[in-house]
């Protein structure tokens, strides 16, 4: 932090004997360095520099025991980057000089000497930054509609967005992406990570950690999508305007952020930072002093500490405070709340400052609520004020209409309707004290990780060749269907069935109950051509693909299951029993639970008051191939809309009006 006419240097390394300061000129030669003071009773070594700046670049050198069983990987030779790093410099690249030990011998006993500074990354001394504008908009938890989506796929090859600008930060914020996402409707972004990640070692040519879910520094934004990469505080100054603009036009911006594990891998991995400084506190390590990998990436932070809890508060309140966005989702958030013996507890620490942070508090916060360690799923018990994807409504909404088995078996119309419904036993029932509501479960059908929306019904099998894991990668498991032939058809039977199923998919995720999201890029019929792990595609399989101005075709088709998103969203906002705030809100009757297909699913909807608040609904769905009858409760109803493709079959004569097959209805009873 730069003060009083220099800066002053804090960092955390409770086991280290030693920790320097080292001072770089910009042609990277080392000018200075300092012996830090500590460590203080809670592991901090620090230091004032008189007549240091903002742009001064720097590094750390932490010195301390060799003893890799003990969980001690101390290395005064490798050049660390500061944890804490708002700005970052330099290019990094997989080099040997960048392990504590010698590269292809045994990492516990091969110490390696030689000195990396020359090409590790380096931190710069920040200037400050103004606050950003406080515009920040206030959706109500009912009517949130997230819209999964990659900074740099989104605009790739957008075709309204001026090329100089595509893949970049301020292409969000261009008016061709504003105008799609009030199009649709949408309220929220939710980003795939932003922060500085490093690519993996020894990926096959031509490919990069595309996703970006390998953070080396979590309070610098990745330069990747600056339209100035070489410039870190214009890459600041970018993403803030970018989440400015987003703001003043009504949208919120939500990060997805990976404070599970480091680049630095397990034992084998590289000294980069937080390895170096103090690998015991920082990570997980079992018994033989080595990481655990709970993370299902080579290590797992350690939030049983206190140090590891504090800096990522830090963290999250400089995105909040600096950056202006406005919450997180939190890849494999088990972790942040395994305690000291390892479980998972609803009263973690950090679960408790989050809520006690002035800052954060107000802050949207969104769990991958799993993660590779023991009793790793933990679907329903995040607190109360956390909502969670919700596997469980994929499987059910993707399996009940592509008639397939889930990993939790058949889909039955009862299970669907538990989903469809909100899943009263997971986010009711499960902690009752916590009154969580329907909200806290995110459906969602198709997002980065699997298939896109149209490959969900094009492809039975996952396609992932061009991954270089010989098609072993990704899930096995995941639900879908081509429904005769795989990838593109022309055969007009084939394209309407896959229209007609991707219809009724999208709305029962927008007709349920809880907070939807949207995986970008499957409003227009985006496909990755059945790759369900794209994470190293940075390339059109991994872009969205919009359609050709000059096909006309395609572009009607693009905009017309748009629109249908549009006209969803929308009904969502003006029927509030299709967005109850609560579980006992409305009151749902299903009709049909326990018969087969040759009947339609009914689900009845009103408000739990008398008189009631809103005129009742009627949902009908029909997953079947054929069109089925529908016999509807006595008085009158008016169609709201059906899933239909109107290119397809006309809208419906009468409301009662044979049931189309693969699709659903709704319905509103007339006083």
């Amino acid at each position: 932090m730069a003060r009083d006419g220099g800066v002053n240097f804090a960092v955390f390394a409770a086991h280290a004997s030693a920790v320097q300061l080292c001072l770089f000129g910009e042609d990277g030669r080392e000018t200075g360095a300092f012996q830090l003071h500590g460590p203080s009773a809670e592991g901090l070594w620090h230091g004032f520099v008189p007549g240091l700046a903002p742009g001064q670049l720097y590094g750390l050198r932490a010195h301390g025991p060799w003893a890799p069983a003990e969980g001690h990987r101390y290395n005064a030779h490798k050049l660390l980057l500061d944890p804490a790093a708002q700005v970052i410099v330099g290019g990094f690249a997989w080099r040997p000089e960048h392990h504590g030990y010698v590269l292809g011998q045994d990492p516990d006993t091969a110490f390696e000497a030689s000195d990396n500074a020359a090409w590790a990354l380096k931190a710069r001394v920040p200037a400050p930054l103004p606050p950003p504008a406080q515009r920040k908009p206030r959706i109500p938890v009912a009517e949130r509609v997230l819209y999964e989506v990659h900074v740099k796929g989104f605009s790739q090859q957008h075709p309204g967005i001026p090329p100089e600008l595509r893949g970049t930060y301020a292409a969000l914020a261009h008016p061709a992406a504003l105008a799609h996402f009030k199009q649709l409707g949408i309220t929220t972004l939710s980003l795939l990570p932003v922060h500085y990640a490093l690519n993996e070692p020894m990926l096959p040519p031509g490919l990069v950690n595309y996703w970006g879910y390998n953070t080396l520094g979590f309070f610098c934004p990745t330069p990747r999508y600056s339209r100035t990469p070489q410039d870190p505080a214009a890459v600041s100054a970018e993403f803030r305007a970018m989440v400015d603009t987003l703001h003043a036009h009504g949208l919120e911006v939500v990060l997805d952020v990976v404070y599970n594990h480091t680049p630095e891998g397990n034992h084998f991995g590289p000294t980069l930072s937080f390895r170096g400084l103090d690998q015991r506190c920082w990570y997980r390590l079992d018994d033989a002093g080595r990481p655990l990998n709970w993370s299902a990436c080579g290590n797992t932070l350690n939030f049983a500490h206190p140090q590891v809890v504090a800096f990522t508060l830090a963290s999250l309140r400089h995105w909040v405070q600096t950056m202006g966005v406005d919450g997180f989702r939190f890849d494999l958030a088990a972790v942040l709340g395994r305690g000291t013996d390892g479980s998972f507890d609803r009263e973690h620490p950090f679960f408790q400052a989050l809520d006690a942070d002035p800052i954060l508090k107000q802050a949207l916060l969104i769990a991958e609520p799993w993660d590779a360690g023991p009793q790793g799923y933990r679907v329903g018990d995040f607190p109360g004020r956390w909502l969670e994807w919700h596997d469980r409504f994929r499987d059910a909404a993707n399996g009940y209409w592509l008639h397939k088995p889930t990993p939790h078996g058949e889909v039955s119309r009862a299970e669907f309707a538990a989903r469809f419904d909100g899943s009263a036993e997971t986010y009711r029932d499960r902690h009752p004290a916590q009154q969580r509501a329907p909200q806290a479960g995110v459906n969602y059908l198709a997002v980065h990780d699997g298939y896109t929306l149209a490959d969900l019904v094009a492809y039975e099998r996952k396609h992932n060749h061009a991954n270089g894991e010989n098609n072993r990668d990704g899930r096995d498991n995941e639900v879908c269907a081509n429904f005769g032939v795989e990838g593109p058809s022309s055969d007009p039977a084939i394209v309407a069935t896959r229209l007609r199923v991707r219809r009724a998919l999208v709305a029962t995720l927008l007709l349920a109950a809880g907070t939807p999201m949207l995986g970008g890029g499957d409003e227009v019929g985006n496909t990755q051509h059945g790759n369900n792990n794209a994470w190293s595609q940075d390339n059109p399989t991994g872009w969205i693909t919009w359609p050709d101005p000059a096909d006309a075709q395609a572009s009607a088709e693009a905009a017309s299951f748009a629109g249908f998103i549009a006209e969803l969203i929308a009904l969502r906002r003006t029927q509030p029993l299709l967005r109850p705030g609560a579980f006992d809100e409305i009151v749902r009757r299903w009709e049909g639970l326990d018969a087969d297909d040759t009947t339609p699913l009914l689900c009845h909807l009103h408000g739990a008051d008398e008189p009631p608040g809103a005129a009742p609904l009627l949902i009908a769905f029909n997953r079947s191939a054929l069109a089925l009858p529908l016999l509807l409760p006595p008085g009158r109803w008016q169609v709201l809309l059906c899933s239909e493709p109107p290119e397809l079959t006309p809208p419906p004569d009468t409301p009662d009006a044979p049931l189309p097959p693969r699709g659903l209805r709704v319905l509103q009873s007339l006083p």
